[in-house]
């Protein structure tokens, strides 16, 4: 017997559909930002930064120096471009850089 014809539908499409409808998913879209952090920032910024949460498109974001945490704030825009890229839903509008255990 095919999905079909029992009118069911992949549990994936389901979730995904109620994701859309109860606003979650651009939560989830931006949530995915976090463990991704190393891969679009590349080893050298990874390295001094700690990723600590993202809220309403705003991703806060750890850094060991002061030397870097000025560096990383000219960068924010090309940062924000690398996280984006991509994204249609759950983009970050923001990186707020804070000294703390990057």
């Amino acid at each position: 017997m095919s999905q079909k014809g029992h009118g069911l539908a992949p549990l994936g499409h389901v979730l995904a559909g109620y994701l859309e409808r109860s606003g979650l998913a651009r939560k989830v879209e931006e949530a995915s930002v976090v463990p991704a952090w190393p891969e679009l920032v590349g080893p050298a910024i990874a390295a001094v930064t700690t990723p600590l949460r993202v809220a309403d498109g705003v991703l806060v974001v750890a850094v060991r120096s002061s030397a870097w945490l000025m560096e990383l704030r000219l960068m924010e825009g090309e940062i924000l471009k690398r996280i984006n890229a991509g994204r249609r839903s759950g983009r970050i509008s923001r990186i707020r850089f804070v000294m703390g255990e990057g």
